[in-house]
């Protein structure tokens, strides 16, 4: 009996040990492996495979992935593009994209910025690719807006871009980002942007803006 009484204890105790060790595992923080860093090559291999409509771009080794935008998003790009087209081709500014080629500002950047302008004589052949931007605009949506503030901002103020806009249609404002700025000039009533060279600035009243291509809540 008494031997029967020690086993029986020393099983408890042993029961007690794990336990205890058990409730220490689940009271240990969630360590989460940082993600794997890829080289352009492995990049360009996952994009190709990837289905269409996805967004694939690439920063100092971290790959995006978005995925297809809204309809309000899509709508957002094609208005603006279409206010700024007569201005960009009056003033002989380059070429405007709103469905974005690669963007190469550096060897560890391939960018696709919702819509984009290209300074003149940057694109004549066919195998020329983007290496500067006059003008970069992304416009928000709820998969992208951590890397549109956080991840691709200071990249494209660390190449020199003169102007980033960040488009907000939920809160319908504009951050306007030039490269030394440490703060944005948040615009919700007018946007004035006259880059060197122009005689005129472009104008957009944004409240007007906002009133055309966003929805009404239901």
């Amino acid at each position: 009996m008494t031997a029967c009484r020690s086993h029986s204890a020393k099983l408890a105790d042993v029961r007690l040990q794990l336990s205890s060790f058990a409730e220490q595992i689940m009271a240990m923080p969630a360590v989460h492996a940082p993600a794997r860093l890829r080289t352009l090559e492995e990049f360009y291999r996952e994009r190709d495979a990837a289905p269409p409509g996805v967004r694939y771009e690439y920063v100092d080794g971290e790959v995006l992935v978005t995925p297809a935008p809204h309809w309000v998003h899509q709508r957002v790009v094609a208005r603006l593009f279409t206010a700024m087209e007569p201005y960009v081709r009056a003033h002989a500014l380059g070429d405007l994209f709103p469905a974005s080629p690669d963007v190469h500002l550096d060897p560890r950047l391939v960018l696709q910025p919702d819509l984009l302008i290209v300074p003149p004589g940057q694109l004549r052949k066919r195998s020329d690719v983007v290496r500067r931007l006059l003008l970069a605009v992304e416009v928000l949506s709820p998969s992208s807006a951590k890397h549109d503030r956080v991840t691709k901002r200071p990249r494209y103020q660390r190449n020199r871009v003169s102007e980033y806009w960040i488009i907000d249609d939920r809160s319908q404002t504009l951050e306007r980002w030039r490269p030394d700025d440490e703060r944005p000039a948040i615009l919700s009533d007018r946007l004035e942007w006259q880059p060197e060279g122009a005689s005129e600035p472009f104008v957009l009243d944004l409240q007007a803006f906002f009133a055309e291509v966003v929805p009404a809540e239901e």
